[in-house]
């Protein structure tokens, strides 16, 4: 593998591996204690059946609310990094398409995307549109590394991220959050839960954050444009409607206005903060959505589980696509007088209209109805999909809005048999064959129908070596759906574009140690992408024998990813705790000829670094302090998949991120009822990218190409006060 061996990943990986080091908490019920005798058991909720985190064959992260308040995340993208080969692409005011070993999108405009990562919340579907991914009075996030065809089916051709809010309590309890931090940031967020009565218990959660944002517009002399202003309301209804009979219901409201003014077309790292536009952006979400949980225990053979869900959601994100004033270019304001009144202004604006609705009924096995003489447990499900999305682009130059309708069904049947082949081994084998019906028009006249059926599963073998430790191998084939490219003058047999295909071999070890105060868990993996869905190019020359250079998606590649990811925890005593991650990834493109006719056969895929790592350290010198320092490190990565500029090669510096290690730290003064932390991220205030493009936008030196990017965030610290009653 062509893993970067710097010293410092040399480094971090021997610590690790001496250490028994990993991101999880020997404490699950509060921060009062970082010590305990034993490493605390996390259930896994998004499989068929809850497991085991030590014993569940595969490879996943599960980030609790103890991570959450060490970091003090607002959002899942202040907390990602503590998940090996997990990534995320900006663009946007908060990140919307993450990317698990190297594989994901990273950006949507005009044409309906198929997505690679999944995001459920509480049995939602937010594929797409994860940006509401906020962690208030969340009990844990899962990622799932690799293709999750069996469970998950499309949306999930290199992972799922489940994320599960605190469910309702038989006894009364509340939480009250408030936090303050620079950049005008503040947060309030109250959680209150107990019983209605005897047989139903609720817990409404609603969290109010706001924050100028890290952007200084200087022409219009606002801090502000690049703001946070986000509310999140949560409801849930535990009811035992009978002895046989339990119904979960779930439901939501977002409503996300913030700003969106990111780039610049100062070059220097300070000025990368400063920008110029006069009609900054915005990226707004509201959204309402439902879910049920019907659990009905009362049939002999099996437990019948029907899941509903419903979820609608308006989108608007728009931004100046000059980044700069009317004037910018004026002979005053230049020095290259050639370059006068070179400037162009315009707007891009998109509003969507999404809605997603889901039904599922899943059927499991209990210990009477077990096949093959009561050795298999068996899971057996249907599921059906609507999504709905409508998109009216609004951009300076067309000459009327462009308007879209995506229409899709899709219908799925799955089941699972998990074989007990003796007191140590279990063979997993599972298929998922799924069908989807899509329907595309816009108004540039373009109509499709679009058929996909595609088929998903894995095979598991694990083996429990004894009480503590467990092994596994995998075979997982993943897909995601095939689509359309709508440009009017592409032949027929470029239009429509197949499913892409994963799969993905793993070997996975977990085990605990050290009288159980210490664990590891490992994966080595290899994925096979076929019918790599990647930008193509086709040349068609007209009549007149002139030509036209058009740009599609095709399935015109194949491709590797493979690495070794490695996560793990050892609580010293009762004072000290170590943890950390680890993960390593190669990726390259195998028959590739982008756009430009070139080839990038071996070269590197977009945002998969080589390595990403996470180490910390929880200090409690007493039964009222805790320390907690940890440090975040990641490789440079391509941006994107464009590696030409007008038929030339670009300088690798000009296309990629650079390497950043990011230093994290609180201390907190723990009571019986309350905390009071102070807090900060990213403390060295390094400037680090995680989006960029390379072209020529500014009109001052003539629209010379050169690497724009998106900082990502910077130092942020504040104070954070939570009580308990």
């Amino acid at each position: 593998m062509n893993f970067t061996k710097s010293p410092l990943t040399l480094a971090v990986t021997s610590a690790l591996l001496f250490s028994f080091t990993t991101h999880v908490n020997a404490n699950a019920n509060d921060e009062n204690s970082a010590a305990t005798a034993d490493i605390e058991i996390i259930t896994v909720t998004g499989g068929f059946r809850q497991q085991n985190l030590l014993k569940t064959a595969s490879a996943l992260s599960v980030l609790t609310d103890i991570e959450i308040k060490q970091r003090n995340a607002q959002h899942l993208e202040e907390l990602i990094a503590a998940s090996p080969n997990v990534n995320f692409a900006s663009g946007s005011q908060r990140a919307r398409y993450y990317q698990i070993r190297g594989i994901g999108e990273r950006s949507q405009f005009n044409e309906p995307i198929n997505p690679s990562v999944g995001m459920i919340i509480d049995g939602i579907d937010f594929t797409g549109i994860g940006s509401i991914a906020t962690l208030f009075d969340v009990q844990q996030a899962e990622i799932f590394r690799g293709p999750q065809g069996t469970r998950f089916g499309a949306n999930a051709l290199a992972g799922m991220i489940n994320i599960t809010t605190n469910a309702p309590t038989d006894e009364f309890e509340g939480a009250l959050q408030v936090n303050a931090g620079n950049y005008d940031s503040y947060g309030l967020g109250l959680a209150l839960s107990g019983p209605v009565s005897d047989t139903i218990n609720y817990r409404v959660a609603a969290n109010k954050y706001t924050s100028d944002g890290f952007i200084e517009n200087t022409y219009l002399k606002k801090d502000d444009t690049n703001n946070r202003d986000e509310t999140s309301i949560r409801g849930k209804l535990s009811i035992q409607a009978s002895e046989r009979l339990t119904i979960d219901l779930s439901a939501f409201y977002f409503d996300f206005d913030n700003g969106y003014d990111a780039f610049s077309l100062n070059t220097t790292p300070q000025g990368k903060r400063e920008t110029l536009s006069d009609q900054p952006g915005f990226d707004n979400q509201k959204t309402a959505a439902f879910a049920a949980k019907f659990t009905y225990q009362g049939f002999e053979k099996f437990t019948l589980v029907t899941l509903l869900s419903s979820a609608d959601s308006d989108l608007a994100y728009g931004y100046d696509e000059d980044w700069a004033y009317v004037g910018i270019s004026a002979p005053e304001n230049i020095d290259n007088q050639d370059y006068a009144y070179w400037e162009y202004s315009s707007t891009d604006y998109y509003f969507r209209d999404k809605s997603t609705q889901t039904v599922e009924l899943r059927a499991l096995s209990n210990h009477s109805s077990k096949l093959f003489n009561h050795s298999t447990a068996w899971v057996v499900g249907l599921y059906f999909k609507q999504d709905d999305e409508d998109l009216q682009r609004q951009y300076t130059y067309l000459a009327n809005d462009f308007t879209s309708t995506f229409d899709t069904q899709s219908m799925a049947i799955y089941g699972q048999l998990d074989s007990q082949l003796n007191e140590k081994w279990l063979l997993t084998t599972g298929l998922r064959v799924e069908q989807r019906n899509a329907d595309y028009s816009n108004s540039d006249g373009f109509n499709d129908n679009l058929k996909d059926t595609m088929v998903g599963g894995k095979v598991v073998l694990s083996y429990q070596q004894n009480d503590n430790s467990f092994w596994y191998g995998s075979i997982n084939r993943g897909y995601k759906t095939g689509g359309a490219n709508t440009d009017g003058t592409l032949p027929d047999e470029l239009r429509t574009f197949e499913p892409e295909y994963l799969i993905n071999y793993e070997l996975g070890y977990k085990v605990t140690l050290l009288d159980n105060t210490a664990f590891v868990r490992t994966a080595v993996f290899y994925m096979d992408r076929t019918d790599m869905q990647v930008k193509s190019s086709k040349i068609i020359v007209r009549d007149n024998g002139s030509s036209e250079f058009i740009p599609y998606l095709g399935n015109a590649a194949t491709g590797s990813n493979k690495g070794i990811e490695i996560e793990a925890n050892w609580q010293l005593n009762d004072s000290i705790e170590i943890y950390g991650s680890l993960g390593l990834l190669d990726t390259e493109f195998n028959e590739y000829i982008d756009v430009g006719n070139n080839s990038l056969n071996g070269e590197e895929q977009a945002h998969a670094p080589n390595y990403q790592f996470n180490l910390g350290l929880n200090i409690q010198p007493s039964e009222q302090w805790l320390i907690n320092l940890s440090v975040d490190g990641k490789d440079e990565f391509y941006f994107s998949d464009t590696r030409y500029y007008d038929g030339k090669a670009i300088l690798a510096d000009d296309i990629k991120s650079e390497t950043v290690t990011l230093l994290n730290a609180s201390i907190s003064y723990l009571a019986d009822s309350y905390q009071v932390k102070v807090w900060a991220r990213n403390l060295t205030d390094e400037n680090y990218a995680n989006r960029g493009f390379y072209f020529g936008n500014d009109p001052r030196d003539g629209y010379t190409a050169k690497q724009y990017t998106q900082l990502a965030e910077p130092q942020v610290f504040g104070v954070t006060v939570d009580y308990q009653f």
